[in-house]
């Protein structure tokens, strides 16, 4: 199934899963009725900001939207065959979703061309970014951070944030977490590393 039969798809069945009506998922994610319609029949070329909204509007991780239901025992992804889902600056393939316990991550090939910024009003859950190569400003949009190659950061995706290239184009990995009921508070989990999952001395 291609990529825009999945998202149609899946639109269709999470709207009638909460009975809503083509018109209130329009007037809740700020998306044209006439898009909608579109995206659900598989047409159109759906932007960062398309999806994210209708994964706020749906309150389901962009994963939701964008995978089908197959579980098979050994994964392998190959980035060149992904369809790109791409915004103002940033290019996004989604690698993986991997559901862990009431946690939701999902892992990106991530790409941000220079010359624009890509901004987030946000959503819920937290952002981890991984640079693999290239100068990135990313984060909160009132105390980003410049990461350089095989730098780290993690921040409240709730909070307007922003991805911006400092020299030239940037690659990186992104990883989505979200609680798996993302209706809750926005603020569920943290970076920080839980004590359990820490090895013992």
């Amino acid at each position: 199934m291609s990529a825009g039969a999945v998202l149609g798809a899946n639109i269709r069945a999470l709207r009638g899963e909460l009975g809503l009506s083509l018109s209130e998922l329009a007037r809740r994610s700020a998306i044209a009725k006439g898009t909608l319609s579109q995206l659900e029949n598989g047409l159109g070329n759906p932007t960062i900001e398309t999806v994210f909204s209708l994964s706020n509007a749906l309150k389901v991780p962009v994963s939701s939207l964008l995978t089908e239901r197959a579980e098979p025992g050994v994964v392998l992804v190959r980035s060149a065959g992904l369809d790109v889902l791409s915004g103002n600056a940033v290019d996004l393939r989604l690698l993986r979703r991997m559901d862990v316990t009431d946690t939701v991550m999902e892992v990106y090939d991530q790409r941000v061309r220079p010359g624009e910024v890509q901004q987030s009003a946000g959503h819920p859950g937290f952002e981890h970014v991984v640079v693999t190569a290239g100068v990135l400003r990313v984060g909160p949009v009132d105390d980003p951070h410049i990461l350089e190659p095989g730098d780290y950061v993690c921040f409240p995706g709730h909070l307007p944030h922003l991805y911006e290239t400092v020299d030239g184009p940037v690659t990186s990995v992104l990883m989505l977490q979200y609680p798996v009921d993302v209706g809750t508070s926005p603020l569920a989990g943290s970076c920080a590393v839980s004590t359990a999952a820490r090895p013992q001395a």
